[in-house]
């Protein structure tokens, strides 16, 4: 398994951006962004494959948030502009060790270790 920590999560005000982090104990390939608001699901967000060749994002961020990654650092990324009130939530961090290179997940099934989360709040 691997240990990941997210970082970055604060209030901000609609239209605001922010950056979020997730460090990682080790390696890992696929990893991902979930996010979960108050009396819903958790839903994904947005992907990254190892290579960083291969990205996806929910519909609903598309456009507005960017997920990269710095493999030397083992950190993954998020950063999250043109921020909604929709957007506030519990983000986690997710990654799988098992090795793909281009292979970017985007359902939960796809990812073994989690993060314990960061909390986004956007004033309206």
């Amino acid at each position: 398994q691997v240990q990941l920590v997210e970082s970055g999560g604060r209030l901000v005000q609609a239209g605001g951006s922010l950056r979020l982090s997730c460090a990682a104990s080790r390696r890992t390939y696929t990893m991902g962004w979930f996010r979960q608001a108050p009396g819903k699901e958790r839903e994904f967000v947005a992907a990254i494959s190892w290579s960083g060749g291969n990205t996806y994002y929910a519909d609903s961020v598309k456009g507005r948030f960017t997920i990269s990654r710095d493999n030397a650092e083992n950190t993954l990324y998020l950063q999250m502009n043109s921020l909604k009130p929709e957007d506030t939530a519990v983000y986690y961090c997710a990654g799988n060790i098992r090795y793909s290179y281009n292979y970017a997940g985007r359902s939960e099934a796809d990812f073994g270790s989690w993060g314990q989360g960061t909390q986004v709040t956007v004033s309206s």
